[in-house]
């Protein structure tokens, strides 16, 4: 049974089917790549979810976000590097990062890819590179120039 402060969770967001092999990625630089799934332009008013395909060798900056992160690795090994320790992850192995805690996913493998989905706990997440300290919406980064191969 729904309680009345539920119905503002799912009121507003349609139903949908995503297929990230129809879907546009954009580039992250250095051989990552990201395809924007659960968004504002879907409906979402709560959360963000996606993926990023990493090429083999390819990782991002140390960086932190201004919301609870969880990632599941989907395919390939990473090496996530959360807080200062490594952690060598699998398939379906899950992270959760707290907000402001200083993170970075890399692909353990120099030669096969590694897709990870990420869950962002607001609509409103926003990404901050510790070594410039620049900070920017996440889904700002989905309206860039898409990647070559999508």
């Amino acid at each position: 049974m729904n309680h009345p402060a539920d119905e503002s969770c799912f009121a507003a967001f349609p139903p949908a089917v995503l297929r990230p092999a129809e879907l546009t990625s954009f580039s992250r630089g250095g051989g990552a790549r990201t395809i924007p799934l659960v968004t504002r332009s879907v409906g979402a008013e709560i959360f963000l979810t996606g993926q990023t395909l990493f090429e083999g060798g390819a990782g991002i900056a140390l960086h932190t976000h201004n919301c609870p992160e969880s990632v599941t690795i989907l395919d390939g090994n990473a090496i996530v590097k959360i807080g200062g320790t490594e952690h060598h992850l699998t398939r379906f192995d899950t992270t959760y990062v707290p907000a402001d805690t200083p993170h970075r996913f890399r692909n353990a493998s120099a030669t096969e890819p590694m897709r990870i989905l990420w869950i962002y706990a607001t609509v409103d997440a926003t990404r901050t590179i510790v070594e410039t300290g620049v900070t920017a919406r996440i889904d700002a980064e989905h309206h860039k120039a898409p990647a070559d191969h999508a």
